[in-house]
């Protein structure tokens, strides 16, 4: 599958990579909407940046007209397990901007080598040929023209809301997320008004209530985001890898509002 089309030097869209929770599968009832691991491309202009580095990583273009950018909102392993792959970081001369959630860059680099060395993986990110640039993730950023912010979510362990703001256009990455009061409040806020929610609806309401404390939500708390946050259109991310196709196309049939549908493995959708 390649996305390498052109995009426009206005242009702000978002190709889904990426869409799967926890662990990646491979079994015919969950191709439709994909089996990799959590990893969105998002193009504005000339920029490119990848919300997370799962197994989707694979599947991303390699060449950019400039330096990507690849944006990480925890350390789980789902969440970052195809940097290890990604053919661009062994490309000698290529450089990758990688921000981690640390206190510093040395601290980023300690953490991402824990997971990335022997024994448990062959050498170091930081071995590979290509050049990984490895900076602490702030809470404003500014990567070109896109001005990024943060909000720290409700998931064990810490994970980051990141907010990409592009000429007068809003993306919000809510992934790993539990809809719990104040956090919920303070999430309607930061998203009020956005274009588009990548937002983590991986349960039922009836799963969420065996679930509660696991860090994620279901896509009823979802719904409610849209109607409070003012949200134009919403993509429900991080399907549990037990969710069939025929599940998740069941649940969106449920919802029954055109502004909310599941993320597929794949698809570009214009901001």
């Amino acid at each position: 599958m390649s996305h390498t089309k052109r995009v426009e030097s206005s242009a702000f869209q978002l190709t889904v990579l990426g869409t799967r929770g926890s662990a990646a599968v491979s079994r015919a009832d969950c191709m439709y909407f994909g089996g990799n691991t959590s990893c969105y491309m998002v193009q504005a202009g000339d920029e490119t940046i990848f919300l997370d580095a799962g197994s989707g990583l694979l599947l991303a273009p390699t060449a950019f007209r400039k330096t990507p950018v690849i944006l990480i909102s925890h350390y789980h392993l789902d969440h970052i397990q195809g940097l290890g792959m990604y053919s661009r970081l062994a490309q000698k001369g290529l450089e990758t901007v990688l921000y981690l959630p640390a206190c510093d860059a040395e601290q980023g680099k300690t953490l991402i080598d824990g997971i990335f060395s022997p024994p448990y993986w062959p050498l170091s990110l930081s071995e590979y040929a290509g050049t990984l640039s490895i900076r602490p993730f702030p809470d404003k950023l500014t990567i070109g023209e896109v001005v990024v912010d943060t909000l720290h979510g409700n998931h064990p362990g810490d994970s980051l809301v990141i907010k990409l703001q592009y000429r007068d256009r809003t993306l919000v990455y809510a992934t790993d997320y539990e809809a719990c009061e104040p956090d919920f409040t303070n999430l309607v806020e930061f998203v009020y008004g956005a274009d588009l929610v990548l937002f983590d609806g991986q349960y039922t309401e009836e799963e969420y209530q065996s679930k509660i404390g696991f860090g994620h939500s279901s896509y009823v708390a979802g719904m409610e985001l849209v109607i409070r946050g003012q949200v134009k259109r919403m993509l429900i991310v991080h399907h549990d890898p037990q969710s069939t196709d025929r599940e998740l196309r069941r649940r969106e049939e449920l919802i029954q509002d055109h502004r909310i549908h599941f993320a597929r493995e794949g698809e570009t959708v214009s901001i």
